[in-house]
């Protein structure tokens, strides 16, 4: 039988010996990290409880998942003999740990840069995607690198005539770097978000991006998350990480979207999958090495290390996952080859870059993200379907039990009379605040009567931040009528992707 114990908790660091060959600490029942071989002891330092509670419940497990060590709860912040609990029963829900962040105007230029050759089926879901889930006004630059594959011409003229879509053709092929160079160059001067043609995205993908690029001016790149991107990959990176089976797409974004709300992971680097680039940061060091990487694969890299000279950070937004494909124009065999090429040349340029990256990502921030998405992952068969949330501010019960007929959204009711009331008594008065609340609570659409006299006031503030705004009229408390009607609202009512949604900016 393997020998092992715990030894103390001094509130933030966990001491414990074990002579497993390997081992997984658990929180709350779910795996926390992987343990190294070890004979000695280990100790992990918490600098804040992964699931926002104090209270935390530590267990230690073998890879079959035999019980090493069992369960010991402590309390963050508060040390704790070996074996003495210091709480009782049932663990809570994962709760916010992530700090009020400025809230940055939804209606910040940017453009999307989509550098197009060849799978055409893939493109046309990308193309999509972004067309259904892009609700804050963007430019969407659509570049075909001279594609050999006679489907690309006639899947990209659909799109000829939709409003803030830019294409281009090239005569011919330049690679993927030079291409993206051409589509930041025809940006002007917006901020720029670099997407693989082979992704798709989901809802409030590009305005999360955006408020966490915001939330510092030292941020020069933010990088979603995904279920196949390296080490952007979520739970566990540098593997392949599939959604729950139930769920799709949408329904994933909005769960990490309501529930990661941990503070964003940083990397000496951002991944060009999806990745949102600052114009100020694009000022200060250039675009794209394309002499050095032409074909990209180091490209990113290079940028973002020349960023970091330059006083720039690369942040991880934990809470907007994009699907990726991964090789579909290269193959895997020429992505390896292409991966080599360009690490020989970040090696030689930035001695430092694979310390730092060794440095960082197994963070702690990173470790917590990780641990949350792979909780919500576990709770997702037991958990309703994730929906879109909506704020239904009304002067009357009647009102809000009509609201909560909508069942494609998951309501949360609130009155105002100058200052806002939700269902959890929680008040809010000046419009910072609200706008902080409504990104904290991911709210998607906000329902307000036609007759309440704040109406001007909160389609104002949902407009700032991009959110769809909803009226009703009072004389029928019906909801569901007025959400129909209104144009905002269509996506929450299961529209295919491939028809436009009146509240994609498009």
């Amino acid at each position: 039988m393997t020998q092992a114990s715990w030894l103390d908790w001094d509130g933030r660091t966990l001491r414990w010996q074990c002579a497993a060959p390997s081992s997984e600490l658990v929180i709350d029942g779910v795996v926390f990290e992987p343990c190294a071989a070890s004979d000695g002891i280990v100790a992990e330092t918490f600098d804040y409880s992964p699931t926002g509670d104090a209270r935390i419940e530590f267990s230690l497990r073998a890879a079959d998942d035999a019980i090493l060590l069992p369960a010991w709860r402590v309390v963050h912040g508060e040390p704790a003999m070996a074996g003495a609990h210091a709480w009782q029963g049932a663990a809570t829900a994962m709760r916010s740990i992530v700090t009020p962040v400025p809230i940055t105007d939804a209606r910040k230029p940017v453009a999307i840069v989509v550098p197009i050759f060849n799978a055409p089926a893939l493109v046309e879901r990308c193309i999509e995607s972004v067309i259904r889930w892009t609700s804050s006004p963007a430019r969407l630059i659509l570049i075909d690198d001279a594609s050999d594959d006679p489907a690309i011409a006639p899947l990209l003229k659909k799109y000829t005539l939709r409003q803030n879509v830019t294409m281009l053709r090239n005569s011919e092929n330049l690679g993927y770097t030079r291409t993206s160079n051409l589509g930041i160059e025809m940006s002007g001067g917006a901020d720029v978000v670099l997407l693989n043609s082979d992704t798709h995205v989901g809802p409030r993908w590009l305005d999360r991006l955006r408020q966490i690029a915001y939330s510092d001016a030292s941020v020069g790149t933010v990088t979603a998350v995904s279920d196949n991107a390296g080490a952007f990959s979520v739970p566990d990176l540098e593997r392949y990480c599939p959604i729950p089976p139930r769920w799709t797409l949408p329904q994933t974004q909005r769960a990490l979207l309501q529930r990661v709300a941990s503070p964003p992971p940083q990397l000496p680097t951002g991944n060009g999958f999806c990745m949102y680039i600052k114009r100020a940061m694009l000022d200060a060091v250039g675009v794209l090495d394309a002499d050095a990487f032409p074909s990209g694969y180091g490209e990113e890299n290079d940028l973002c290390q020349r960023g970091v000279r330059a006083g720039f950070r690369h942040l991880i937004a934990g809470d907007v996952f994009v699907a990726h494909a991964r090789s579909a124009s290269f193959g895997d065999e020429r992505r390896a080859r292409l991966g080599g090429q360009g690490m020989a040349v970040l090696r030689q340029r930035y001695p430092d870059y694979e310390r730092d990256v060794g440095a960082t990502l197994y963070s702690f921030a990173r470790r917590v993200l990780d641990y949350r998405v792979r909780r919500i992952y576990a709770d997702a068969e037991r958990v309703p379907l994730p929906r879109p949330r909506m704020l239904a501010i009304a002067s009357n019960t009647d009102a809000h039990i009509a609201a909560s007929r909508l069942v494609a959204f998951e309501c949360i009711r609130a009155f105002d009379s100058g200052t806002l009331r939700t269902d959890g008594n929680v008040e809010i008065a000046d419009d910072e605040s609200l706008c902080a609340w409504l990104v904290e609570h991911a709210i998607e659409y906000v329902v307000a009567a036609a007759a309440a006299p704040t109406k001007i006031r909160w389609r104002s503030v949902a407009a700032s931040l991009a959110i769809a705004f909803i009226e009703f009229d009072t004389a029928d408390f019906d909801f569901e009528a007025a959400a129909r009607r209104s144009w905002n609202a269509i996506a929450a009512f299961g529209q295919s992707p491939a028809t436009s949604s009146p509240n994609s900016c498009l």
